[in-house]
């Protein structure tokens, strides 16, 4: 074959070689038909053997040099890929301006972040993804011509998301929040100019969930996240931001301190879930009751405060203080039943009340705390007056927790008699402080603090303990049965164990439940009905008698005698009374006992002083009564004695024979 033969076999075969011609054919078309079928030179015969020496070497050489370029091309090629990963895999959006600021590269990141794709942006101006409000501190990063440790750093900047594409429906916030990094470009200009600006080059990092996390940490700072209301933090700066407007208007402001009745019974008997949930419900209530510019905060568990500024006069703060009250006389629908939560208020006002924070919370706390003492479900102004009130309740209060710890208390027992049998059925037993100094101390005077301060439930159970002790001690010594007759207080009743209590005291005493009379008063039943029912029902099962004490004075349905396990009626003393001198008393007692007849209802007349009083009971069906005329309360020792010798009760009737001259 020729030598062209073989070239076209080497180019056919596709053989990785160089051909070096050397052909005696010294016409120039064979020269150009090797090279065009490439050869890498052409020697014409006869030739000088360094000739074709130095075309060999040069072949090498060439074949050489091409075998480093492929390698540098691979590692170029490779290092691009690397790159390219890199700077699309990256979890911040890279990017590269042109001089005009216009993109001229974006990686993937940007569609991922803010929804759009890198062609929609690129060629645009930057401000096309900046949040409007940030565009004059963006104009500074975005623009950067510095270079290395002295470009741009740690720039906070919020981005425009893509809104109102199907594709991107998924981004919910309009914005992202960044951190921006950015230094100039610069290329060689030449010699009149060695280097020119040719764009910057950027760096940003979404910090968004950082922001987010920041953004609550400092909003749980300042509010309380049951309600979502401020709480004390937030409540007293804007005090304090009200008063120093107050102090250069000249107006007055008004700071409320709210505090919820009986709150601790809902978490007792509902439970503190239930319990939130009314908290919740009474938070959005009150903000019903709000001007605009008003501050409701919760400053702690069922403690709430309001602030309004810019009132006219102490008019103004008591007709919100109203607007509350009436807003929370509603029932709250909880766990499918109605709660009634009312709230007790006090009221401080600047700049008479106090002229600073801590004076106008104190006062106001003051204030309510003595709306509590007279009731609960009011308002009350604050008064100078009441700083001496409340000195002497927290002195009283001193000394009556004083008296729980070091046993100052005693029980009389005042007689229950039946005047047919002539004996006595029953013993009311009646608390007595034996003052260290007062000498005793009637109910009276103390049994409103122990109400107000919460220590009834301490003072009923050392009541009951006594009490059921001293039945006790009447069995063992061979006395006559009686039942003991022991008055609790919606307080005792309200407490999460109290059927439990009562129980206990009955076991520790050894004697049957039928023996406990337990007297409540009418308004004890329209105070959560459910749960009162519920605990009386479980104690009436067990034997354990219920009285109404001063039964029709009140409001109670008579509907309630039969949804309620009551044993007993006790006509008030304040009908008995006036008995003999108002006629229109007799009717009243005259319904009475038709309804604890109807009823099937044991009935007590109480305060019976007069066998005048007497007489006109009895001619009306009521055979049981209690009162001066036969006992006033006696000690435990005197108690025992008229139970051995039952007859010195009697004596008055023993000695008149024609009562209706008395």
């Amino acid at each position: 074959m020729t030598g062209l033969d073989v070239m076209e076999f080497i180019s056919g075969k596709r053989l990785d070689t160089t051909v070096i011609v050397v052909s005696g054919d010294t016409s120039i078309n064979s020269a150009i038909g090797t090279l065009r079928r490439g050869a890498y030179d052409f020697i014409r015969k006869p030739y000088e053997p360094e000739e074709l020496l130095k075309a060999i070497d040069n072949a090498l050489r060439k074949r050489y040099l091409e075998k480093i370029n492929r390698r540098i091309s691979v590692k170029l090629e490779h290092s691009e890929r690397s790159y390219r990963y890199l700077v699309d895999s990256s979890p911040d959006i890279i990017y590269t301006l042109n001089q005009q600021g216009n993109f001229s590269f974006l990686n993937d990141r940007i569609e991922s972040l803010l929804g759009f794709a890198r062609d929609e942006l690129l060629g645009k101006h930057y401000t096309a993804i900046i949040h409007d409000e940030d565009c004059d501190r963006a104009a500074y990063v975005f623009n950067e011509r510095r270079t290395g440790e002295r470009g741009a750093r740690n720039v906070e900047l919020r981005l425009k998301c893509k809104q109102g594409s199907e594709r991107y429906r998924l981004f919910a916030t309009n914005y992202i929040t960044v951190v921006l990094n950015a230094m100039g470009v610069y290329k060689n200009g030449g010699r009149v100019q060695p280097m020119l600006f040719a764009g910057t080059h950027g760096v940003a990092r979404d910090i968004s969930e950082r922001k987010k996390a920041e953004d609550m940490i400092s909003y749980q700072a300042y509010h309380d996240m049951l309600t979502d209301l401020p709480n004390r933090a937030l409540f007293k700066d804007r005090l304090g931001l009200a008063i120093t407007h107050a102090q250069r208007s000249g107006h007055l402001l008004a700071m409320m301190f709210l505090d919820l009745d009986r709150f601790k019974l809902v978490n007792d008997t509902l439970g503190h879930v239930k319990g939130d949930e009314l908290l919740q419900a009474v938070a959005q209530r009150l903000k019903n009751t709000l001007r605009k510019g008003d501050t409701l905060a919760r400053v702690g568990g069922d403690e709430f405060t309001l602030l309004l500024p810019e009132i006219n006069s102490r008019d103004d703060a008591a007709l919100i203080a109203q607007k509350v009250l009436d807003e929370l006389r509603r029932p709250f629908l909880i766990e499918e039943q109605d709660i009634f939560s009312t709230v007790s208020i006090g009221i401080a006002v600047f700049p008479d009340d106090g002229d600073g924070i801590d004076d106008l919370i104190k006062n106001a706390d003051m204030a309510m705390y003595h709306g509590k003492w007279e009731g609960k479900n009011n308002y009350q102004f604050y008064s100078k007056a009441m700083n001496v009130v409340f000195q002497q309740r927290l002195a009283g209060e001193s000394e009556l927790r004083k008296a729980l710890d070091r046993d100052e208390f005693v029980l009389h027992y005042q007689p229950q008699v039946n005047i047919v049998s002539r004996k006595i059925i029953g013993m009311e037993a009646l608390i007595r402080w034996q003052h260290p100094t007062r000498g005793l101390v009637s109910p009276a005077e103390f049994m409103p603090l122990a109400v107000a301060t919460g220590l009834m439930p301490r003072i009923s159970d050392w009541v009951l303990r006594h009490a059921c002790a001293q039945l006790r001690s009447w069995r063992e010594a061979g006395l006559p049965p009686v039942r003991v007759a022991v008055n609790l207080s919606p307080q005792d009743i309200e407490q999460s164990r109290f059927v439990e209590k009562v129980l206990g005291v009955l076991q520790d005493n050894y004697f049957e439940a039928n023996a406990l009379e337990i007297e409540i008063t009418e308004n004890v039943m329209m105070r959560d009905i459910e749960n009162t029912m519920t605990k009386l029902s479980r104690l009436g099962a067990l034997g354990v008698k219920i009285a109404i004490d001063d039964f029709g004075i009140h409001y109670a349905s008579l509907n309630y005698l039969k949804k309620f396990p009551i044993h007993t009626i006790k006509i008030d003393q304040s009908f008995v009374q006036d008995i003999t001198s108002d006629a229109s008393d007799a009717p009243i007692i005259t319904a009475i006992v038709a309804i604890a007849k109807g009823f099937r209802l044991n009935l007590i007349a109480e305060g019976v002083e007069t066998l005048r009083q007497l007489e006109v009971i009895r001619a009306l069906h009521c055979v049981e009564m209690q009162g001066f005329l036969f006992s006033a309360p006696l000690s435990p020792a005197d108690a025992t004695r008229i139970l051995a010798n039952q007859q010195e009760l009697f004596l008055p009737l023993n000695h008149r024979n024609d009562v209706s001259e008395h």
